[in-house]
Parts: structure tokens; sequence; C-alpha cells
């Protein structure tokens, strides 16, 4: 016979793979799903796998058919005791976004450290009960979630016919920010992570592209199909504030150290000679939403040295995550390990060490 077991750690393995639903293949999220069940008997094995994917599967829909019943007032709310719940119940992510925090704010006391923890935590479990809201709501209750600055630098972009490469972060809502860009009739292109199940690529491709937003999965030929799209003059968006080694990068500054950075936007723009725009969300305090669309981003000084002008756009596009972060500290995600990959020392040839 299958031996069973009551395994909590398990479970959380389980509803780590949630997040990927909702927020970008980011899975730094997960503890917002970690205590969505306390426990449960499941089979060792291949047998619980199968298991696994299926209770995530069968959540994923409670999740979802809650939203097409509970008004936001109250999917906020019950958003945020899952996240404050979670805040204690995952040590490892909760000491990665201490050391995340120390690193960005050295200075900051112990007390400052942990009271933007629980910021943060309140702030996503928000963003949860949002996320789950955008699933079913008409656009104009959507609209009244939000308010938006700086949308003529799109739409001066596009009337350039080359598009736009739309650069954000993992910060405030952004998938309000992606749904309100489509809402404002920006003609939007992402690119995402395929996931591991068909039924939840289905489901999280959905709710992106509710208001037209082309979705396109990262591998062999995401490169030329983002191409495409800023010749068929539509906007790329791309979170671009994650230490991924497995893509394109470059070492840049952010929050005076170097952090490995996803260089495609850079990449992009100079080969279709689209211009780079920040956008970015952050929530204020009576609930609503903040969204400023920045300029373009100026042109590297570098003409001649391609690799160069690559760093120099991207260093320039993280200066502007940065200060966004800076003025919203607790709607980051601080769980990510954003300084693991480090260069090599100046004098060694070494590839870059990963910790």
């Amino acid at each position: 016979m299958s031996s069973y077991r009551i395994d909590t750690t398990y479970l959380i393995n389980t509803f780590s793979l949630c997040s990927h639903v909702f927020f970008l293949g980011n899975r730094h999220l997960f503890p917002l799903f970690e205590i969505c069940v306390l426990s449960y008997t499941a089979p060792m094995g291949k047998r619980s796998r199968h298991l696994r994917h299926e209770l995530l599967f069968l959540v994923l829909r409670l999740l979802l058919r809650l939203g097409a019943f509970l008004p936001l007032w109250l999917l906020r709310p019950i958003g945020r005791v899952l996240a404050s719940v979670a805040l204690h119940a995952s040590s490892s992510e909760k000491q990665h976004a201490i050391e995340g925090l120390t690193t960005a704010f050295p200075d900051a006391t112990h007390a400052e450290r942990r009271s933007l923890l629980k910021q943060m935590a309140h702030h996503f479990g928000n963003m949860l009960g949002e996320v789950v809201f955008l699933w079913g709501a008409k656009a104009p209750r959507i609209r009244r979630l939000y308010t938006m600055n700086g949308r003529e630098f799109l739409i001066s972009a596009l009337e350039g016919g080359r598009g736009a490469v739309l650069v954000t972060c993992h910060c405030g809502n952004w998938e309000l920010l992606n749904a309100a860009l489509g809402l404002e009739g920006i003609p939007m292109t992402i690119a995402v992570r395929k996931l591991f199940d068909p039924r939840l690529d289905s489901i999280a491709t959905a709710l992106r592209a509710r208001f037209g937003t082309q979705v396109v999965f990262r591998g062999r030929h995401a490169g030329r199909n983002l191409a495409q799209a800023l010749v068929s003059n539509r906007v790329v968006g791309l979170l671009i504030d994650q230490d991924i080694t497995k893509i394109s990068g470059v070492f840049v500054p952010f929050f005076g150290r170097p952090a490995w950075t996803p260089s495609g936007a850079a990449m992009l723009a100079l080969a279709s000679g689209s211009p780079i725009v920040p956008a970015f969300v952050h929530r204020r305090p009576d609930g609503t939403h903040q969204i400023d669309i920045l300029p373009p981003l100026p042109a590297p000084e570098s003409t001649t040295d391609q690799k160069e002008a690559i760093r120099e756009l991207t260093a320039s596009a993280t200066a502007a995550i940065e200060a966004q972060i800076r003025k919203h500290p607790s709607q980051w995600v601080w769980m990510h390990r954003r300084w693991r990959t480090q260069p090599p020392p100046p004098t060694t040839n070494t590839p870059p060490s990963t910790r």
C-alpha cells in the first residue's frame, strides 16, 4: 500500500506554484497562497505529485469563483489575512526579504525593516484580492481603481510607427498596470514563462489577455515574436527587476550593488529603433492606484559599442526602477534574491558566481 502522512511543507511547495499564475512567473510571492489550507493527507511519490497538481488547479478555480461573488472590499482583507499568516509561516522567504532590505537600506533599524516587511505582506495581500477581482470585473469598475498619467508618451511613440518597449518592475500591482494599459487603448504584448500545467497557462493567459494584451511565452522564438510586435507598432512590456541567469543580461548598479539584470529590453530597442518607456504603478493610501508613464529614456551615449549601449540603456531603466522602489519600498518583492548573482573578481576570467 502507498504510505500517507500529513506534510505541511509539501503543501507549502504546492501552493508556491500557484503564484506563477497570478504574478508573471514570480515564484517569490508564494507565501500569499501557503496557508490557503493548513494540511492535507497525500500519497508519496509520483502519485502525490499528480494529486498536488490537481489540488492546485482546484484551489485556483475556487479562488476565481470566489472573485465572481465577493466584492473587492471583502477580497482585500481576505488576502491580507492570508499574507499576514504567511509572513510568519515561511521563515526562508522572510529571511530573504530581511536580507534584501538590509542590502538596500543599510542605515535602517531592525524595527524599520520589520515594519516594511509587515507593510509588504499587507500590500501583497491586497494585491491578491485585486487580482482575483480582475478576473471577472467589468471595465468601468476596474477604471475606478486607478488614475493614469503620461499616456501621451506611449501615444507619441506609437505615432512614430516603431512601437515602444515598456519597462516596469514587480512593484505595486503590475497585473492591474497591464489591464489598465489595455483599457486605455494601448496595444500591449508581454513576455511570460510557460507553466508546467497547460490548464494553468490557459487561466493565466486569459486573465492577461482580457483587454487585448498579446502573451508571448519565453523560449526559442520569443525574441522574434517580440520584435515582430514592435514592427506591428505594439508596446512590448517587460519586467526587468529579477535576477534570471538563463536569459541575456548585464551587471548594472541597483541600490549601490551590481545586479544581474535582463538586457532584452535594451536589445529590442536598439535593434528596432523603438523608444524605451518606463511605467510604474503604486497603491495610494485610499486603496486606489496611481499609474505613471515616464518620458522615454535618452539614447545611449555609446553609438559604436553595442555592448556598452545595451549596458547604458539597461542601467538607465534600472535607475528608474530603483527610484520607484525607493518611493514605495513596501510594494516591492523583497523576497526575491536580487543580488544573488555577482560579477567575478576583476583579476579573474571566471563566469559570474551564484551564491
